[in-house]
């Protein structure tokens, strides 16, 4: 498919999206001849670096964002697209080019690039780059996907999430950069939507935050786009995306914390929230390393999605947001009827569909569903009457056994559930009820804690020990800094948890916390 045919589906879309008034300014440039703006740039326009995602076994996207000044409304760029060339080459040097061709940076995109490429070799990697004008990027590593069926012998990959910008430094990013991982699993909160702060009142006091977000909370469409590029600006951040192709899905605080459906934490007139979920969803489209598959359809957007690895991993991508139902018990940690609703949904009945069908039909030997919340019902207050975390799969008892039903009647085989949103490490295994915890575990379940938020964060939480000692279906937890690494082969899947013991420094030292493994054909996680 040449560009122009891209150009062209790309814009049948976004007619069918925003309307012909504000398509129509896009195509003069291609349907009448017309020159597109030129490319002359006083300051570097790649400033929010590039970044690939979603693999598949022929080619992957490759995606960046012109912004020669990213704070500023209007980031520096004119009201008219631009034209950006791209290169893939098969080695770093460039020097043998496999593929290119030019994109169309669009204003009602944010000049956002997104660029499917294709017809590539499986499981291998490329490089890639940007031009504008005279100006260059810097150089992405990308990676296909193994061919369909394939025989593999491991896939190493990490999990990351959970960057309040404010909170810490990205070192967990850079370090993450230097491992060379096949993909990320990045599990959401890629931003918060929160107001500059200077101070943090954390748990244990006041604490000034070692940098501060740009203008107040963030509600409309150059809001967003300015909070994304403050954190892309962070060249760590940049690094990580570089080293790897991503595959992202969000959690909250992309749109409000808390948020689902039409719903928010304060109670706003869902047509109201709505204005700002369709100005959220734009912006996550636009900053992120997306298919035109999931281009945003007002406040909708496609997110949960199935990648494959040979015969090796059957990775399934969830959205926890978009179709669940209010959390029960007014959002507060505590039980009550609610959480027993028998109407209740977490991804949605058209989502759990595809989901169950896609496990039951799986030939991978690992299946992994790469999420967003816990699924382990911990008992969060033990000794003082049940409390389970109203935001987490454990919150909605009916479609969470419903989901764990299936997998252990279908005989689902060596299911892995990665998820982040508690800024902690945890590794435990899952039951129909975590309290019984009766007969063999249907799944294990391993929690990647953040990379940014909480703060440094200490080795155990006070309460933990309390809380381990009363849920036997937790195995591990820390509450340091940092991401994961996950190496899969035939025979185990082994999760090495990464942590670092600072991150409100620059310096911080990274070590290796804790293995925890599954050996396929067997139920339950052991240390490694």
């Amino acid at each position: 498919m040449s560009v122009l045919d891209r150009y062209a589906l790309s814009r049948r879309r976004m007619l069918a999206v925003f309307g012909g008034a504000a398509v129509s300014a896009m195509a003069i440039p291609l349907e009448s001849g017309k020159a597109l703006a030129q490319a002359v740039f006083q300051t570097y326009p790649f400033q929010l670096g590039v970044a690939s995602g979603d693999p598949s076994s022929d080619g992957f996207v490759i995606w960046t964002r012109l912004a020669p000044e990213p704070l500023e409304i209007g980031y520096g760029m004119p009201s008219a697209p631009v034209a950006v060339e791209w290169e893939v080459g098969d080695a770093p040097n460039m020097r043998n080019i496999v593929a290119k061709g030019t994109a169309i940076a669009p204003p009602e995109l944010g000049h956002a690039v997104h660029v499917e490429v294709g017809g590539l070799q499986p499981n291998r990697d490329y490089w890639y780059r940007f031009t504008a004008g005279r100006e260059r990027s810097l150089l992405g590593r990308a990676r296909t996907t193994p061919a369909l069926g394939a025989a593999l012998e491991r896939v190493r990959f990490a999990v990351a999430g959970c960057q309040h910008y404010e909170q810490g430094y990205y070192t967990a990013y850079r370090r993450l950069a230097e491992e060379n991982p096949d993909f990320v699993f990045c599990y959401g909160d890629y931003i918060y939507e929160y107001r500059g702060n200077r101070v943090w009142n954390s748990a244990s006091g006041p604490v000034e935050n070692v940098r501060q977000h740009f203008g107040g909370e963030i509600y409309s469409l150059d809001d967003y786009r300015r909070r994304y590029a403050q954190y892309k600006m962070d060249t760590d951040l940049q690094a990580a995306h570089a080293a790897a192709p991503w595959f992202t899905v969000w959690d909250d605080h992309e749109i409000d914390n808390n948020w689902v459906t039409d719903l928010d934490q304060d109670g706003v007139d869902p047509k109201i929230f709505n204005l700002r979920r369709q100005a959220a969803v734009q912006a996550y489209y636009e900053n992120m390393p997306l298919r035109a598959s999931s281009f945003p359809t007002g406040t909708s957007l496609q997110i949960y999605r199935r990648a494959t690895y040979g015969q090796l991993l059957n990775l399934n991508l969830l959205d926890t947001r978009q179709y669940r139902t209010d959390q029960p018990c007014g959002d507060r940690f505590g039980y009550c009827d609610a959480v027993e609703a028998s109407r209740a949904e977490v991804i949605g009945q058209v989502q759990e569909k595809w989901l169950t069908n896609g496990l039951i039909e799986s030939k991978s030997t690992w299946n992994v569903l790469a999420q967003q919340i816990m699924m382990m019902d911990l008992d969060r207050e033990p000794g003082e009457g049940k409390a389970v975390n109203p935001d987490s799969w454990a919150g909605y008892r009916m479609p969470r056994n419903r989901l764990l039903q299936t997998i252990r009647d279908r005989k689902v085989g060596n299911v892995v559930v990665l998820t982040g949103d508690e800024h902690q490490n945890y590794a435990g295994d899952l039951y129909l009820d975590g309290a019984k915890a009766e007969g063999a575990p249907i799944a294990s379940e391993f929690v990647v804690t953040s990379i940014s938020s909480g703060g440094d964060g200490v080795d155990q939480r006070a309460d933990m020990a309390r809380i381990q000692a009363a849920n036997p279906i937790l195995k591990f937890n820390n509450a340091q800094r940092g991401y994961a690494l996950c190496d899969v082969t035939p025979k185990a899947f082994v999760t090495e948890f990464k942590v670092l013991d600072a991150i409100t420094r620059r310096d911080g030292k990274l070590s290796t916390r804790a293995k925890w493994a599954l050996e396929a054909g067997k139920t339950g996680i052991v240390q490694a």
